[in-house]
């Protein structure tokens, strides 16, 4: 079997298209435009039981144009990269502007903001690996996650290798590209008894293969989290501590983001409206986004609108110094944008240097939750209610796994009443984070 380009080379001819589609809006009644295209090459495989299920080759070209008539916006995108189409596309933009109301936050980010001379940030490594190579490595994975006779089932082990080129263009006069893979390996299985079964999973991903876990421990991890699981039972209603494991952690730090990201503040639809300078957290926590991270999942030169990426501290001393704003969303609330048109980038919390262990003896009592289920957060409220499973702590110590359980509170009352954080960050996406230790929640169960 033949490898997938392991690389995308420098596409000159993207970026002269993006150019090109820039001077054929403005001279067809354009007053902006912006043009963004992606190049995607790579595979996926999967094992499941031992033999090959899935082999996906991935070489996908896009672009979508955002063009101005005034103050009224047209949008429209495609998936076919060719002059010919480029132009058809920014005319059904065009046309599109002519029957949309005019918004006066519409437009580019401003022309001073834009990310000239940007940094080169080490996001580019690719991975000379076949897809043959990458099957055996998935078997592997596999073969080692089902070597305990407790596991009855298997969903799969999967190995990924993915490059991309993003392209952006605007009539401010700015084009920028940068390149970068993500490569990953994971595995997913089920564990059975006489009480029933249970499924869990582990994985690794990297913009560098060699900084990816070895296929053997994803596996033995994938095993380990599934078998713990078994004999589970439920909880009574109570008002405990809750401990975060680190992927659980960085949702609620996710919901954060979400309440303080623009397109809920202007829409008055978060509850931290008006929070600027306020206490959100405890004085003890610092909140940090730095997109320039060499190498790192979340690191970008730039935003969605061509705005250099910059450093700063989201929260200080537990303070909310800032909002995440795009262009549009800052002029609505009469601010400057924070460069997150797309999103955060490489989000990190200050920690209590403990590891889980510790944070565990901390807490004493109270349940150390591992999966969350459902979607019962409102962000306009606060109110935070989800389905979990997890482990059962009494003096320090897990006793037993736990599920079929709720656990509930208020966003604004959990983010105050974070007790501890621990140093066992998990950096396998933009925010970075490890266990949170919560004083106070309800976990409902049975009577």
């Amino acid at each position: 079997m033949s490898a997938t380009p392991d690389r995308i080379t420098n596409d000159d001819s993207l970026e002269s298209l993006l150019s090109q589609a820039v001077e054929y809006a403005r001279a067809n009644g354009a007053d902006q435009i912006e043009v963004a295209a992606s190049n995607d090459k790579g595979y996926s495989v999967t094992a499941r039981l031992g033999e090959v299920e899935t082999v996906e080759h991935h070489n996908q070209r896009s672009m979508g144009v955002t063009v101005y008539r005034g103050k009224a916006k047209g949008s429209a995108s495609t998936n076919i990269v060719t002059p010919e189409a480029v132009n058809r596309t920014i005319d059904s933009a065009l046309n599109i502007a002519k029957f949309t109301a005019e918004d006066e936050c519409a437009g580019l980010a401003d022309a001073e903001l834009m990310a000239n001379n940007y940094l080169q940030l080490d996001l580019d490594h690719p991975w000379a690996i076949e897809p043959d190579s990458a099957l055996q490595q998935a078997i592997r994975c596999e073969e080692v996650a089902r070597d305990d006779k407790r596991i009855v089932n298997s969903e799969g082990a999967s190995v990924s290798s993915i490059g991309t080129q993003l392209t952006y263009a605007n009539s401010h006069g700015f084009v920028g590209e940068y390149h970068g893979t993500r490569h990953s390996i994971s595995c997913s299985v089920v564990a059975g008894d006489d009480k029933g079964m249970q499924r869990d999973y582990w994985y690794s991903v990297e913009r560098d293969a060699n900084n990816l876990e070895d296929v053997e421990a994803i596996g033995a991890m994938a095993c380990e989290r599934t078998v713990r699981r078994l004999g589970a039972r439920g909880l009574k209603t109570c008002s405990v501590p809750i401990l975060f494991e680190p992927t659980l952690a960085r949702s609620l730090l996710g919901h954060l983001f979400s309440a303080i990201s623009g397109g809920a503040l202007y829409r008055e639809a978060s509850f931290l409206l008006d929070s600027i300078n306020k206490q959100v957290l405890p004085d003890w926590i610092t909140i940090t986004e730095d997109p320039h991270m060499l190498g790192a999942l979340g690191s970008a030169p730039f935003d969605h609108e061509g705005v250099r990426t910059q450093s700063r501290k989201v929260v200080e001393d537990g303070v909310l110094q800032g909002y995440v704003l795009s262009s549009y969303s800052a002029r609505k609330l009469g601010m400057q944008t924070t460069a997150n048109a797309g999103g955060v980038h490489n989000v990190k919390i200050s920690d209590s240097n403990k590891s889980q262990q510790d944070l565990l003896k901390d807490m004493g009592k109270g349940l150390l939750a591992t999966e969350l289920i459902g979607h019962g957060v409102n962000t306009v409220t606060g109110d935070y209610s989800r389905g979990a499973s997890g482990f059962w702590v009494e003096n320090g110590e897990i006793q037993y796994p736990v599920e079929e359980i709720t656990v509930a509170g208020n966003l604004a009352d959990m983010f105050v009443n974070i007790s501890a954080v621990g140093n066992d960050v998990d950096r396998r996406g933009n925010i970075q984070c490890g266990s949170i230790l919560i004083e106070n929640m309800t976990i409902a169960g049975g009577s």
